[in-house]
C-alpha cells in the first residue's frame, strides 16, 4: 500500500498538535503545573512520534521520543519544571516544524539542526537525573535513528507503585507488526510478558497509563477492532483459573475472542482515544477539504447568485396577476439563493483563535529580549473571517505587535516612574461591526508624539501643514521609510514594515485607523470586509456607467449647495461640510466618463473616509445598496487606476467597483503635481 496518500492528513493533524504543545507550554505554571495540561503535552508528542515513525520521518521520530520521555517524567512528578527547560521545550518544538516543513517539501531536515536539539535533549534528561550520563546500551534493530547517528533506546520508565498490569491482545497481525507494538508499548511502561499464536499476540504491560493512551499509541499500526485491553492477570503454571477479563472501557466481563475496543474506523491520535472513551465508534464531525474544491463551489454559487439576479429583473416587468406563481417561485429562488451563498460561504470561515494563537510565544520571547514584561490579553478569539483573510492578516498584525513591543510599552522602571504598573498590556481583540470585522492591536505604552512625528516628517522633505489634525499625523507612520526610533535595532526602527502593513490591508479590501494619547497608550484598528467573494455595495450612476462603492467607506451624501463649493482651480474643487474643507473629486473626470454632470452642483457628494481623511466623490445619482459577488478583473482583462474588481449586475452588465483609496491616492498625487497641499484642504481657500 502506498502510504504516501496519508502524508498530508498526517501533516495537518502534526501542525495543529505543534500549535496546541506550545500553547499548553505557554500556559503551564512552572511552579504548580497542571497535570492535565502535562498529559495532553504528552499525548501530543507521543501522537506525532507514532506517525513520523509510521512514515518514516526518522529524524521527527527520534526528536520527539527524546521530548516525550522529558514530559512523561514531568506529568509522574520526577522532572522539576523550570525556565531553562521550557526555553528547550519550546525550542525543540521549533525545530520540529522545521523538520515537518522540510519532510512535506519532499527533502530530510538539517542534519546538524537534528544532531544538536537531540543532544539537549539527552543532556537535559542526563541533568536532572543527578549525575552523569551512563553509557548508552546499543540500540534495537528495529530503532529508528537519523543517518549515521545513534539513537537512544525506548527506555522502561518505572511504574507508580499503584501502577497495575493490564493485557493488551491483538488478532490477526502479522510478525512484523507484533514487534512494533511490543516497542511501543515498552514506552508507556514496562512488558511483563507476551505469548503468541498463529496469528494474535497478548502482552501484559505494567504502566501508570490508561486505555486511551494505549489506543492513541497502537492505532497508528493498527485498527482499533484488532485490539482488547483487560486486566486479566498472567496466570503461572498450574494455577487456578483466572476470572474473567474486564474491559476497561465498559467494565463487563469480556468474552474471550470479543473486542473490548468497539469497531470502526478511527483516524490517529485524538480520533482513536476519543472513540475509546465514549465506548462507541463515533464518526468524526468534521472532513478535510481541500481549499480549492470549496472556492470552486463559492465561484458557482456565485455564477447561481448572479443568474438569479437577472432572472429577478426580467420577471420584474411581468403582470403580477397574471404570473403569480412564477413570481413566487422567483422569490423562493432567491432566498435559497442568498442562504445557500451564506452557508458555503461559512465554510471558508475561520476563527480569529487561528491568528491570536501565535502571539503568546512571540511576546514571551520578544518582551524577555527587550527586558519588559508584558501580559497578553486576547478578546473575540471565536469571531470568524474568511480564510484567505486570515492567513494574510498574520503578518501585518505581527509587525504591529512587535512595534507595540518596542516602540509602545515602555520598560519596567520608565513605567514605575511614570506611576504605571511595571507589567504592560497589550491587547488583541476581533468583532463584527456590519458587514466588516474590525481587528484591534492596544497597549498602554507611551502612546505617539505628534511633535516628533512631525519634525521626522519635515525632515524628510514632506509637504504637510503644522496644523493637521492628529488622525493625519498618525498616519504618516505608514510612509515609506518613515520612521521615529532614534536607533536602528533588530526589532525595528529602519522605516519598513508600517507602509508595507497598510498596503498589504488594502489589497484585502480594509484600511487602518490609528487612536494615540501620549502617556496613555495606542490602538490601532484594521477594519476588513468579513470575505473578498461578496460585497455590500451601494451602486451609483456616472454618465451612462455604474459603478459600486464598498460600503464600508461610505459616511453619508448629499446634495452640494452652490454656497459649499468653493475653487482651487480651474478645475478643482472643495466642498465645506459642517465646518471642514473635504475634497471634492468629480468620477466622470477620473473615469474620463462622456455624458455625466458637468457642475457639481447638479450631482450627488457622496462623502467617503479612507487613511483618516474624509473627501467627496461627485456622481450623477444614487440607485441603490445590494450585496454583488466580486469578479477579479486583472484576470479577466488588466489592472485599472481607480478600480478594484468587478460584478455583474442583474441586467448582465458589468459594474465595476471603486478602490476608494487607490482614487484617494491619485487625487493626491494629481495635487502634489500642481503644488497643493498633499494631505488633505485643512486652509480656508478665501
Amino acid at each position: 500500500m502506498d502510504i504516501t496518500q496519508f502524508y498530508q492528513a498526517f501533516f495537518e493533524e502534526a501542525d495543529e498538535l505543534l500549535a496546541e504543545m506550545e500553547l499548553l507550554l505557554l500556559g503551564l505554571d512552572l511552579e504548580a503545573p497542571d497535570s492535565e495540561h502535562l498529559n495532553a503535552i504528552f499525548r501530543a508528542a507521543h501522537s506525532i512520534k507514532g506517525g513520523a515513525a509510521t512514515f518514516g520521518f526518522l529524524a521527527l521520530t527520534e526528536t520527539t521520543h527524546l521530548l516525550e520521555n522529558l514530559f512523561d517524567r514531568a506529568r509522574h512528578g520526577e522532572l522539576k519544571l523550570n525556565t531553562r527547560l521550557m526555553d528547550a521545550f519550546l525550542e525543540t518544538k521549533d525545530v520540529l516544524q522545521k523538520q515537518m516543513n522540510a519532510y512535506r517539501d519532499g527533502g530530510e531536515p538539517d542534519r546538524e539542526t537534528v544532531v544538536r536539539i537531540c543532544e539537549v535533549l539527552r543532556q537535559l534528561a542526563q541533568e536532572e537525573e543527578g549525575g552523569p550520563a551512563a553509557a548508552a546500551p546499543a540500540a534495537p534493530a528495529q530503532a529508528v535513528a537519523v543517518v549515521a547517528e545513534p539513537v537512544l533506546p525506548a527506555g522502561e520508565p518505572a511504574a507508580a507503585a499503584d501502577g497495575r498490569t493490564l493485557k493488551v491482545r491483538f488478532s490477526k497481525i502479522s510478525e512484523g507488526d507484533g514487534r512494533v507494538l511490543s516497542e511501543e508499548l515498552a514506552n508507556l511502561g514496562k512488558v511483563t510478558a507476551q505469548t503468541r499464536t498463529e496469528d494474535s499476540l497478548s502482552i501484559w504491560l505494567k504502566t501508570t497509563c490508561d486505555a486511551d493512551d494505549i489506543i492513541a499509541v497502537c492505532c497508528f499500526i493498527i485498527e482499533a477492532d484488532q485490539m482488547e485491553i483487560s486486566t486479566e492477570p498472567l496466570a503461572a503454571p498450574d494455577a487456578a483459573p483466572v476470572a474473567p477479563q474486564v474491559s476497561l472501557l465498559t467494565g463487563q466481563a469480556v468474552p474471550p475472542e470479543s473486542s473490548a475496543v468497539a469497531p470502526g474506523p478511527v483516524k490517529p491520535a485524538a480520533g482513536a482515544a476519543a472513540a475509546a472513551a465514549t465506548g462507541g465508534a463515533k464518526e468524526s464531525s468534521s472532513i478535510r477539504v481541500d481549499v480549492e474544491k470549496v472556492d470552486q463551489i463559492i465561484n458557482l454559487v456565485g455564477e447561481l447568485v448572479i443568474t438569479q439576479s437577472m432572472l429577478t429583473q426580467t420577471a420584474s416587468t411581468l403582470d403580477p396577476v397574471l404570473h403569480e406563481r412564477l413570481l413566487s417561485g422567483m422569490g423562493h429562488l432567491e432566498r435559497n439563493a442568498r442562504d445557500l451563498q451564506e452557508s458555503v460561504m461559512s465554510i471558508r470561515m475561520m476563527p480569529m483563535d487561528y491568528v491570536f494563537s501565535r502571539f503568546p510565544r512571540l511576546i514571551r520571547d520578544l518582551s524577555a529580549k527587550l527586558g519588559k514584561q508584558v501580559q497578553l490579553v486576547t478578546v473575540g478569539k471565536e469571531t470568524e473571517l474568511d480564510k484567505s483573510l486570515i492567513e494574510r492578516i498574520i503578518d501585518p498584525i505581527t509587525h504591529l505587535v512587535r512595534n507595540s513591543l518596542d516602540h509602545g510599552i515602555e520598560s519596567p522602571e520608565q513605567r514605575v516612574f511614570a506611576g504605571k504598573d511595571p507589567v504592560g498590556r497589550l491587547t488583541m481583540s476581533a468583532q463584527h461591526q456590519g458587514g466588516s470585522i474590525v481587528i484591534e492591536v492596544k497597549d498602554d505604552g507611551g502612546g505617539l508624539v505628534r511633535e516628533r512625528i512631525l519634525a521626522k516628517a519635515i525632515q524628510q522633505g514632506m509637504a504637510i501643514s503644522e496644523t493637521i489634525s492628529d488622525d493625519e499625523v498618525w498616519q504618516l507612520i505608514f510612509a515609506p521609510g518613515f520612521s521615529t526610533a532614534e536607533a536602528v535595532t533588530d526589532v525595528s526602527g529602519r522605516g519598513v514594515g508600517m507602509d508595507v502593513v497598510k498596503r498589504n490591508i488594502h489589497e484585502m479590501g480594509g484600511h487602518v485607523e490609528i487612536a494615540s494619547a501620549q502617556g496613555k497608550g495606542t490602538t490601532i484598528r484594521i477594519v476588513l470586509p468579513l470575505t473578498l467573494a461578496i460585497l455590500n455595495g451601494m451602486s451609483v450612476k456616472v454618465g451612462k456607467e455604474i459603478y459600486i462603492l464598498p460600503l464600508n467607506y461610505v459616511i453619508e451624501s448629499l446634495q452640494p449647495l452652490e454656497k459649499d463649493v468653493h475653487s482651487i482651480t480651474s478645475d478643482e474643487h472643495v466642498m465645506h461640510v459642517r465646518g471642514e474643507y473635504l475634497a471634492l473629486i468629480e468620477l466622470h473626470k477620473l473615469f474620463g466618463v462622456p455624458d455625466a454632470v458637468s457642475h457639481p452642483m447638479q450631482g450627488i457628494a457622496v462623502i467617503v473616509q479612507a487613511d483618516g481623511t474624509r473627501f467627496a466623490l461627485l456622481v450623477d445619482q444614487l440607485v441603490g445598496q445590494h450585496q454583488v459577488v466580486v469578479k477579479n478583473l486583472e484576470t479577466n482583462y488588466r489592472k485599472v487606476p481607480g478600480i478594484s474588481a468587478a460584478t455583474i449586475l442583474g441586467d448582465g452588465n458589468v459594474a465595476l467597483i471603486i478602490d476608494v483609496v487607490a482614487v484617494q491616492r491619485i487625487n493626491r498625487e494629481k495635487a502634489g503635481q500642481r503644488g497643493l497641499p498633499r494631505q488633505g484642504f485643512e486652509q480656508n481657500p478665501g
